[in-house]
């Protein structure tokens, strides 16, 4: 762990674990036959669906080629399937199909695991504390994205 002054450094600790978070996930997706970004579109599918390509690309931060090429593979084994918008003729929407339901389950099952992996010795009020502070962070760091787009530096 990284410490600043003999305190915890957050943003060291919040950068390291959501690594370590993403690998463990990656593991756990590997021994399912799946991707960790392929388990994230199906729960975003989940709870949002027919979202279009575009929509779930940027919600999984990953180029709009990429999420096509997982759509791809998700749809070879029967789990999602694209639909064309009635509006709009060039944009897919994607709605999950029964065989994901499975995939979900298991999902499911590793989520809690992970959950209770990072929550051990941790007591409830604590997870709520800590819980809460981190959307209060996640508020502020998205307003601030918000408020400041990116722009590339000019050489």
């Amino acid at each position: 762990m990284s410490f600043m002054n003999d305190k915890p450094d957050l943003l060291f600790v919040l950068h390291d674990l959501a690594r370590q978070l993403r690998a463990l996930a990656d593991r756990r997706a590997a021994q399912h036959g799946m991707t960790r970004a392929q388990w994230v579109m199906l729960i975003w599918l989940e709870r949002q669906p027919g979202l279009s390509q575009k929509e779930l690309a940027e919600l999984v931060e990953v180029e709009p080629i990429t999420v096509a090429r997982l759509v791809d593979r998700l749809e070879a084994r029967g789990m999602v399937e694209r639909r064309a918008d009635p509006a709009d003729r060039r944009i897919w929407r994607l709605h999950l199909c029964p065989p994901a339901r499975a995939v979900l389950d298991e999902m499911q099952v590793e989520r809690e695991d992970m959950h209770n992996l990072v929550t051990h010795g941790v007591s409830e009020p604590e997870i709520q504390a800590v819980t809460l502070a981190l959307c209060r962070m996640k508020t502020n760091v998205s307003a601030e994205l918000r408020a400041r787009p990116f722009e590339k530096e000019v050489a």
